[in-house]
Order: structure tokens, then C-alpha cells, then sequence
């Protein structure tokens, strides 16, 4: 698939993160870009980078929580840009490991919900003109088992997101719509910055951290190959920050091997 003409949806794109890049990247290959978020002031602020580059995109205000304004998004995209092409689900609560039995809606809600939302008004979307391609972002603590520094609300809905990914692969042979996932490691976002760069070495082996960070226009190039490769449906790409990508193989069971225990 080529991204040029394409009409795209990015949520959670109004931060100085991944949806902000990931939404800068698609237009600047030549899509036209609905930015979605809560967050207005930042969203808009996307939208004028976008416009300032020559790009073409626009704002509207969606919590992804809400089926209805999950609704109301797409309708939006429609009626400014066209037929909806590509979604990229990536809205996401705050992470708050601090917290670990705290605020559990937010993140299923947002990260489990939000995707589900998306991905069932996407679909129908879709079939109106004959397919399209939807990217969730999940994160490879939906598959690390036993990972230290978690936080248990994030870890259940990005492992659903990943799991309604892989279940959603006959779509690409039913309707012509591809869903793929993209399950990373650290990203270097401001939060996630300010709290990996001051540990040392030491430390970042003792929370399980990386000695890189993935760079926003990686993750943003990750999204856009599983967004247009037309060979990729129902796939995750797994990208820890310090090894190169890869898609988990078709079906892998998701262990590798397996502690005996007698019964």
C-alpha cells in the first residue's frame, strides 16, 4: 500500500511522543492526517507542525474510552479527508507503576477499550470501499513474563490488544483489511526519558531497562511498514530497544520452553 492519498487516524497524537512522530511521518509520506487526542492545545500543535512541513491534517478532540466519540472521529476523518485508510491506534493512559493498585480503569479503558473501539469502527469503515489497514500499539511487556516494573492494568491491556490483533489476521483474506501490532520496547519519549537517562548501568540492568531507547522515527518507521506492507496481517513486531525488529512467527505458541511441575 502506498501512504500517499492516503486518509490516516492517529489517536494519543498530541504529546511530544510516538504519536506525534508516527503522525508526522505518515503526512509527510503524503497522507492526509487526523490527529486525535484529549489533549487540544497538543494536538493542535501537531496539526501546525504537520502544516508548517507542507503536510495536510487536522484535529479532532476524541476520548477514545467512548465509543461514540470513537464514532464521531472516523465520521470526521471521512467527511474532511475521504475513506478512511489506515487507523493507528496508539492512545494510551498515563503510566503509573507507582500506583500498582491504583487507576486500573484508565488503562483498559484507554489501551484495551480505546483499541477495540477503534479497530470494530475502523472495520466497518473500511468495508465501505474495499479494505484498509489498522496498526495497535502494544508493548513488549504484554509478552515478557515476570518483567520487574510493570504495571498490571497497562501489561492485561496491551497483552488484549496484541491478542485481537493476531485473531484479527483472516480479515486480510475476508475484506481486504490488514491488522498488525507493534509490541516495543523503551521508547524515548519525554516521560520515558527523564526517568531511564540519570540511572546508571546498574540500575538499568536492576529495572529490567535497556541500554538504548528506541528512537521516535524508528517506532514511526515500524508503524508505517506494518501500515503499507501488504504481506503483513495479523502480525506482531517485536522491537526491544536493544536488538533489531522481528515479527513473532505465525503460530508460535508464545513460550519457548516450560518449568515441569508433577501433578
Amino acid at each position: 500500500m502506498e501512504i500517499a492519498g492516503k486518509v490516516t487516524v492517529v489517536t494519543g497524537a498530541g504529546s511530544d511522543g510516538c504519536g506525534r512522530a508516527i503522525a508526522r511521518r505518515f503526512a509527510r509520506d503524503g497522507a492526509a492526517v487526523v490527529v486525535s487526542d484529549l489533549d487540544e492545545t497538543g494536538g493542535r500543535r501537531t496539526v501546525h507542525l504537520i502544516q508548517e512541513q507542507g503536510g495536510r491534517a487536522a484535529f479532532h478532540l476524541a476520548d477514545v474510552r467512548v465509543e461514540e466519540q470513537v464514532r464521531a472521529l472516523l465520521a470526521f476523518a471521512e467527511h474532511t479527508f475521504g475513506p478512511l485508510d489506515i487507523l493507528i491506534n496508539n492512545a494510551s493512559a498515563p503510566f503509573r507503576p507507582d500506583q500498582p493498585l491504583e487507576h486500573w480503569d484508565d488503562p483498559v479503558q484507554t489501551d484495551l477499550f480505546g483499541t477495540l473501539y477503534g479497530t470494530r469502527l475502523a472495520i466497518d469503515a473500511m468495508r465501505r470501499h474495499g479494505g484498509g489497514a489498522i496498526v495497535n500499539i502494544s508493548s513488549i511487556s504484554a509478552l515478557w513474563h515476570g518483567r520487574t516494573g510493570g504495571w498490571p492494568p497497562y501489561e492485561t491491556a496491551k497483552a488484549g490488544s496484541l491478542r485481537l490483533t493476531t485473531m484479527l489476521a483472516f480479515l486480510a483474506r475476508q475484506e481486504n483489511i490488514r491488522v498488525n501490532c507493534l509490541a516495543p520496547g523503551w521508547i524515548a519519549s519525554a516521560q520515558v526519558r527523564a526517568f531511564w537517562e540519570p540511572l546508571t548501568p546498574e540500575q538499568r540492568l536492576a529495572y529490567g531497562a535497556p541500554a538504548r531507547l528506541l528512537q521516535l522515527d524508528e517506532v514511526a518507521a515500524a508503524v508505517v511498514r506494518l501500515a503499507t506492507d501488504e504481506t503483513l496481517a495479523g502480525r506482531v513486531l517485536v522491537w526491544w530497544s536493544e536488538d533489531s525488529p522481528g515479527l513473532i512467527p505465525w503460530a508460535d505458541r508464545g513460550y519457548s520452553a516450560l518449568d515441569p511441575i508433577e501433578l
